[in-house]
C-alpha cells in the first residue's frame, strides 16, 4: 500500500465514524499530512455542522499551509448550509489534495478538482475509489436516480417461507438477527411495510437498541385504507406515520386518520396499488435518503418489479416450514427466464447466531 492510499483508508475510517448521522449529507473524512506526519484529522458529523475537510483545517491552523489533504470526496465548490470547502483548502495554503471520488452532485462533479488546479494545486482523484465509492453508495444513488436508496430486508426459513399457512411469523429468525434489524432501523431514515403486515403482526416499526439518535418514520402502503385504528404504530407517535394510499379509499377514513395526526398520502394507482415511483418521489423530497423496506412478499416483489431495490437482505433460519400454502419471502408473479432473474452483487454473509444474513446490491441491468 503507497502513502497515499495508507492515509485515504484513514479518511475513509473517519468518514465511517458519521454512519447514519449526516443524511442527506455524505459521509467524509479528512487528513491533513505534512513533512510525513499526520497535524489533523476531521469528519462530517452531521448535515448543517463544519464539513470534513474545514474540521481538520481550523483544528491545524497555520500548520495547513503546504500540507497535503487527504478526503474521501471531492470537496464542495458551492454554498450550501456552509461556504465551499475549496475556498478554505485555497486560502489556508494546502499544496495538494488527494481525492477518493468525485462528487456526483451535478453541483459539484468536478467543478471542486477543476477550482483547485485553477489555483495551482495539486489534486490526484481516484485512490481507493471503489472503497470510497461503497461508503456513499446511498448519497449517490440518490443523486443519480432522484429518490431514496432501497433497501429490501427479508426474514425468511430455509425454504424461503415468511410464515406459516396458518399466518404464524413469531418468530422465524432469532434474537442476533432481530437485534441487527433493530440497529439497522437506526441508521435509515425510514421503514415501510404494506398493511397486511401491520394487520397480521401489529409491529411498531421502531428501533429499540440503545442511544437511538432518531427514530425512522414508518411508511405503510394501504391503497383502501384497510389500517386498524387502534394497530401499535398509530398509538405510538403518528405524526412519525406516512399512509400511502390511493382514490380507492374513502375520504372519511382519510379524514379520521388526518385527524390522529397521520400523514395520509393520497397517490395515483398502479395496477390495483399505490404507484411506488410516486411515493418514492415524495419521500425524497422529503428528504429520505435510505428507506427499509420490511414486507412482506407482495410488497418485496413490487418493489423488485419496479426495479426500485438497490441493496437486497436475506436473514436466513436454519428451519423448514414447508407447505405449499405457506407464505414466500418473494411473491407476485415471478418471473418466466431464470436469465431475467435480478441478481446480487457485491455479496457479503455473515453469521448472526443460528441464522446467515446474505447481503447484496442488485444489478441495475435487471
Amino acid at each position: 500500500m503507497g502513502k497515499d492510499e495508507y492515509y485515504m483508508r484513514m479518511a475513509l475510517d473517519l468518514a465511517k465514524k458519521g454512519i447514519g448521522k449526516t443524511d442527506p449529507n455524505p459521509m467524509v473524512g479528512a487528513v491533513l499530512v505534512k513533512d510525513g506526519k499526520v497535524i489533523s484529522t476531521g469528519y462530517h458529523k452531521r448535515a448543517g455542522l463544519a464539513h470534513a475537510e474545514i474540521e481538520a483545517l481550523s483544528k491545524a491552523g497555520r500548520k495547513a499551509k503546504g500540507s497535503t489533504l487527504y478526503v474521501n470526496l471531492e470537496p464542495c465548490s458551492h454554498f450550501g448550509r456552509t461556504p465551499p470547502c475549496v475556498n478554505r483548502i485555497i486560502k489556508d495554503g494546502v499544496k495538494r489534495v488527494v481525492v477518493g471520488m468525485r462528487d456526483p452532485n451535478p453541483l459539484v462533479n468536478g467543478k471542486g478538482i477543476a477550482e483547485l488546479k485553477a489555483h495551482g494545486l495539486e489534486v490526484r482523484s481516484g485512490v481507493l475509489m471503489r472503497e470510497a465509492g461503497k461508503i456513499n453508495r446511498i448519497f449517490a444513488a440518490r443523486m443519480a436516480r432522484k429518490r431514496p436508496f432501497v433497501t429490501i430486508k427479508v426474514a425468511q426459513s430455509l425454504d424461503g417461507k415468511i410464515a406459516t399457512y396458518t399466518g404464524d411469523s413469531k418468530w422465524i429468525t432469532g434474537e442476533a438477527s432481530r437485534r441487527y434489524v433493530h440497529r439497522l432501523r437506526s441508521r435509515v431514515d425510514a421503514v415501510l411495510v404494506g398493511v397486511n403486515t401491520v394487520i397480521n403482526d401489529d409491529p411498531l416499526l421502531t428501533a429499540r437498541v440503545g442511544n437511538v439518535r432518531k427514530q425512522p418514520l414508518r411508511v405503510v402502503l394501504d391503497s383502501r385504507l384497510r389500517i386498524p385504528r387502534k394497530s401499535r404504530i398509530l398509538c405510538l407517535d403518528p405524526s412519525t406515520v406516512i399512509i400511502a394510499t390511493t382514490n380507492r379509499s374513502s375520504a372519511k377514513d382519510r379524514s379520521i386518520l388526518e385527524n390522529m395526526g397521520v400523514k395520509v398520502l393520497v397517490l395515483r394507482e398502479a395496477r390495483g396499488q399505490v404507484d411506488l415511483s410516486g411515493l418514492l418521489k415524495y419521500l425524497g423530497e422529503r428528504g429520505v435518503s435510505h428507506i427499509l423496506v420490511e414486507g412482506g412478499g407482495k410488497v418485496v416483489a413490487s418493489f423488485l418489479k419496479n426495479g426500485l431495490v438497490d441493496e437486497a437482505m436475506f436473514f436466513i433460519s436454519p428451519k423448514i416450514i414447508g407447505g405449499k400454502e405457506a407464505i414466500t419471502s418473494v411473491e407476485g408473479d415471478g418471473i418466466r427466464l431464470v436469465e431475467k432473474a435480478p441478481r446480487l452483487y457485491d455479496i457479503t454473509v455473515k453469521r448472526l447466531g443460528d441464522d446467515i444474513l446474505v447481503r447484496g446490491y442488485v444489478h441495475r441491468d435487471n
